[in-house]
């Protein structure tokens, strides 16, 4: 569904998804194909079956945002994708302005673990921010959203791409998660590293 997120934005040019397990693709698509666009069948779509800490090690490539939504850092395998080498690893493959998005759950971890994961992406990325996922009183995670430079946010600039015609499947894919205006989704900005 993250992956999926990208289809409907109409500058995207190529998107890469690591998966490790080859089944996940086809049975997310079965299952979830109308909630992720169906990535899998997008022509801009590459799918990389390997490790995504050993395929970003292992690429020359550079991108304008890289998300990482690993499964909880305490399943087997998964730890690497919360560190600081695998962070400072995403912000070399990063293109200038480019960003980052880590998920961190608040569910099945406790406080400390949830305040080490936080404290580790604002080490190597001090201008992050935080955005929940509370909308209309639910919520069980959040996103650390990274990039070099101290974030800028322009309501009106993002007002005026939600409106026009070339952003109507952002704008409703926006929607279908409730999401109704800018400000519906700007409210779920939680903080920077200094508010912490």
């Amino acid at each position: 569904v993250t992956a999926g997120s990208f289809v409907p934005y109409p500058e995207i040019r190529r998107i890469v998804i690591c998966e490790m397990e080859p089944l996940i693709p086809p049975v997310a698509t079965q299952y979830f194909g109308k909630e992720n666009y169906n990535v899998m069948h997008d022509p801009r779509v590459r799918i990389i079956y390997d490790d995504a800490r050993h395929f970003v090690l292992t690429t020359n490539e550079k991108f304008d945002i890289i998300t990482s939504d690993p499964i909880h850092p305490w399943v087997k395998g998964s730890a690497t994708l919360y560190s600081k080498e695998y962070f400072e690893l995403v912000k070399r493959h990063l293109n200038p302005g480019g960003i980052v998005t880590q998920w961190v759950p608040l569910y099945e971890t406790d406080a400390g673990t949830v305040k080490s994961e936080v404290a580790t992406f604002f080490d190597v990325f001090p201008n992050g921010s935080i955005w929940g996922n509370d909308n209309n009183g639910t919520g069980y995670d959040t996103a650390l959203l990274g990039q070099e430079e101290a974030p800028k946010i322009d309501v009106d600039a993002i007002q005026r791409r939600l409106t026009s015609p070339d952003f109507a499947n952002v704008a409703q894919s926006l929607r279908d998660v409730g999401f109704r205006s800018v400000l519906d989704l700007l409210a779920t900005y939680a903080g920077q590293r200094q508010d912490l």
